[in-house]
């Protein structure tokens, strides 16, 4: 039965999409590794609590495939503040959030990392 619960949550994986906007954050790539990570052993793995991992199946193939999203459908796809689904993907984007955080940054500081030999997390131990 192992077998059977690999093979379902190894199609998973294969239809998850993974958004290279999002590098070390995209729900995708942490699904892999967590699959990796829970069946080491791959078919042979033993599964300690069945009726959990089904659950956790059946619940990520729920978000795979909208199911909420298709059961309450949304009048408008903009939030209450009037930003856009694509305007939300650009603003999470891994590249746009690390503008943003060199931003906040004093001018004293980026000084100091620009022209720094050693890396700004050395400076803050």
């Amino acid at each position: 039965m192992a077998a059977s619960r690999y093979r379902r949550f190894l199609r998973l994986c294969e239809e998850w999409p993974v958004e290279e906007t999002k590098r070390q954050r995209d729900l995708g790539a942490f699904l892999r590794q967590r699959v990796a990570q829970a069946f080491r052993e791959g078919e042979n793995t033993p599964i300690s609590d069945p009726e959990a991992c089904d659950q956790m199946y059946e619940s990520l193939v729920r978000i795979h495939t909208n199911y909420y999203k298709n059961k309450f459908p949304r009048l408008k796809d903009t939030t209450f503040t009037g930003v856009t689904v694509e305007d939300c993907r650009m603003i999470l984007a891994t590249d746009i959030l690390k503008q943003m955080e060199d931003m906040k940054k004093g001018t004293w500081r980026r000084l100091r990392e620009k022209f720094s030999a050693k890396k700004p997390e050395e400076d803050l131990k």
